[in-house]
């Protein structure tokens, strides 16, 4: 008989790739959806990657537990995927209240709508490396302190400590992945990496003159989500529910980001980068630079893409839609 998951933040980026992955392992669907006007609009990037007809819709808000104990009494998941949140870290400050409702108190809400209704379900819940914040340690691992920063990464660590304690006081197999920053070409607009990459299409077609960004000095550890889906589907086939880092182990600039993505197609990002202070975060995080050994050694997983690819296959997707859309 085929597994079924239960996926919140299914119409996100790391949504739609586990949805890809685990149909092609032929589970069993399901996606928790609020309830929308605009669902054509939102499921835009499970058409990208051809899956939206596969997946079997269960309207339900992370801020709703009546809703999520129904979504689990009808989907009777083997495993949960909680990646549904507020997950801007910008909009964190404009919104720390709906921030910690969703990203930090929708975790609680989860785990007890799987402890009444599927308590042998695995549980997944994403964790965030902007947890770490003010770093501790020059690399970091699943014992380096948190330090958070922002408003979402304060409610992504409750989240992170909550799981542990379900796992920990009900015997629920519940796991945390601490993903540092992955992307792909369905990234939101409103992240660096696909600001850049949407920029540098708009500005080699002629549709653009200039690329308004921030701090071009944070360090980040990139990979390409469509990877790191797969490490947390390895999380739950584990015999011990535990945590996990996920992360390359390379860390660049934002402008080495820059000068990829403007490389790639023939330009130079001084000829186009504009500072703009407003872009700034009221607290930034320098450098985060994860320690995937644990992940490597237990789960026998590694990064398949390098941040070159990454970078010049988002600009290529970028290319395409502005030339598609004329």
């Amino acid at each position: 008989m085929n597994k079924v998951a239960l996926i919140t933040g299914i119409t996100g980026q790391d949504g739609a790739y586990l949805v890809k992955f685990l149909l092609e392992k032929n589970y069993k669907v399901y996606g928790l959806v609020r309830r929308s006007s605009h669902f054509g609009v939102n499921d835009h990037r499970l058409r990208w990657l051809g899956v939206e007809n596969e997946v079997e819709y269960i309207d339900g808000d992370l801020c709703d537990l009546s809703s999520l104990i129904r979504a689990v009494r009808t989907s009777k998941p083997d495993e949960v995927y909680n990646l549904g949140a507020q997950s801007f870290v910008k909009s964190s400050w404009q919104q720390p209240i709906l921030t910690g409702e969703v990203t930090g108190i929708g975790v609680a809400n989860m785990l007890e709508a799987v402890r009444l209704e599927a308590p042998q379900a695995r549980f997944y819940q994403a964790s965030s490396s902007e947890m770490y914040g003010l770093i501790q340690q020059e690399r970091q691992s699943e014992t380096t302190p948190f330090y958070p920063r922002s408003p979402y990464a304060v409610a992504k660590l409750y989240g992170h400590w909550l799981t542990v304690n379900y796992r920990e006081s009900f015997d629920i197999f519940g796991v945390s992945g601490i993903l540092f920053n992955h992307e792909s070409p369905l990234r939101g607009l409103e992240f660096v990496t696909r600001k850049v990459t949407d920029g540098v299409a708009r500005i080699k077609l002629g549709k653009a003159k200039t690329l308004e960004m921030g701090n071009l000095n944070a360090k980040r550890d990139w990979g390409h989500a469509r990877d790191y889906v797969k490490a947390m589907w390895l999380m739950l086939q584990q015999e011990v529910a535990d945590d996990y880092v996920i992360a390359t182990g390379r860390t660049a600039t934002v402008r080495d980001m820059i000068d990829i993505a403007f490389g790639h197609v023939g330009l130079n990002p001084d000829d186009h980068v504009v500072i703009n202070p407003a872009f700034f975060r009221p607290a930034e995080v320098d450098i985060l630079l994860g320690d995937p050994s644990k992940a490597k050694q237990r789960l026998g997983w590694e990064p398949e893409t390098t941040l070159e690819q990454l970078i010049i296959e988002m600009v290529e997707a970028d290319l395409k839609r502005h030339t598609q859309n004329g």
